[in-house]
């Protein structure tokens, strides 16, 4: 999940559609690679200055496995906290040896050792352009971009995109932007109206049906240790990201070549169906509809 530009929701992103495929019955594991902790924090992950972090991971070479945790309100879902000592880490990777691949070694040796699957790995980059998002760059095959419904959001992007060609010239040929959400999308204004049909213009196969709306729910479910999926499941909010979710996975699914047991959508898991790729599991089906429609979004 990256963007150069703050406060576009790629937090937000990530630990809310990480939730919803979770709920779905996939594992999923959130790398926190954000030196504020904010995704930990969602994710009611403990990151405080003693917690062994990706800090540790980054700069000693800890193991992945030593430091993940469980998400307590999601089976399935664990995270790679990130504490303070990861703002310092820029400087600390200049001087190291391979100092772009060392999340890529770190994530490829926990998936090789790890006895049940993961299904999806999903990277929390801070918003910059530095060394912690050329890790990630570097340790994915796909990125994620959530845009923000506003006119700034659209200067930052083609910056981004120049970053990401050259990181696959020169560090990482498959990578590639697979995603694009739009966030905080207000039907109230033109402006979002616009830059919406900008970036569909722009980004057709790669931009999501789906979009996330302004709403109070997302906003206050971080201060109570929960994704918006936990805190308030049928909430505008909620059922915006279990539907970009399940688009998501419903693309995966289009390119794999298994088919593996479905989760009922009468479960309440929303997601359901999965398909084998590679070394990663795809899953698509519909998200249940429902919730209320006069959620105040503003």
């Amino acid at each position: 999940m990256a963007n150069q530009k703050g406060g576009v929701g790629k937090t937000t992103t990530t630990v809310n559609v990480a939730a919803a495929l979770a709920l779905a019955g996939l594992s999923v594991l959130v790398v926190d690679l954000d030196p504020q902790g904010n995704a930990s924090t969602a994710l009611g992950v403990p990151h405080h200055s003693d917690v062994t972090s990706i800090y540790d991971v980054l700069v000693d070479g800890t193991s992945l496995s030593e430091i993940i945790q469980p998400c307590p309100d999601v089976d399935g879902l664990f995270c790679a906290p990130a504490t303070i000592d990861l703002a310092g880490s820029e400087i600390e990777l200049v001087s190291l040896v391979a100092r772009e691949t060392r999340l890529r070694r770190a994530i490829t040796a926990y998936l090789a050792d790890r006895d049940e699957r993961i299904d999806y790995v999903l990277i929390d980059c801070p918003p910059s352009l530095g060394l912690l998002t050329v890790n990630a760059f570097v340790a994915a095959d796909e990125v994620f971009i959530p845009i923000q419904c506003e006119y700034y959001a659209l200067e930052g992007l083609s910056q981004l995109l120049k970053n990401i060609e050259m990181i696959r010239t020169h560090l990482n040929p498959t990578l590639h932007v697979s995603t694009i959400l739009l966030t905080m999308y207000d039907a109230r204004t033109r402006l979002s109206a616009q830059v919406a049909d900008e970036v569909r213009t722009h980004f057709g196969s790669e931009t999501l049906q789906s979009t996330v709306p302004r709403s109070v729910r997302v906003s206050e479910a971080p201060s109570h240790g929960q994704t918006v999926i936990t805190y308030d499941p049928m909430s505008t909010g909620a059922l915006a990201y279990r539907e970009a979710a399940a688009e998501l996975a419903d693309r995966g699914a289009s390119s794999g070549d298994t088919a593996a047991e479905s989760v009922s959508p009468e479960s309440g898991t929303g997601l359901g169906g999965a398909a084998q790729v590679d070394e990663t599991v795809h899953s698509g089906a519909s998200v249940p509809a429902g919730g209320p429609d006069g959620e105040d979004v503003r």
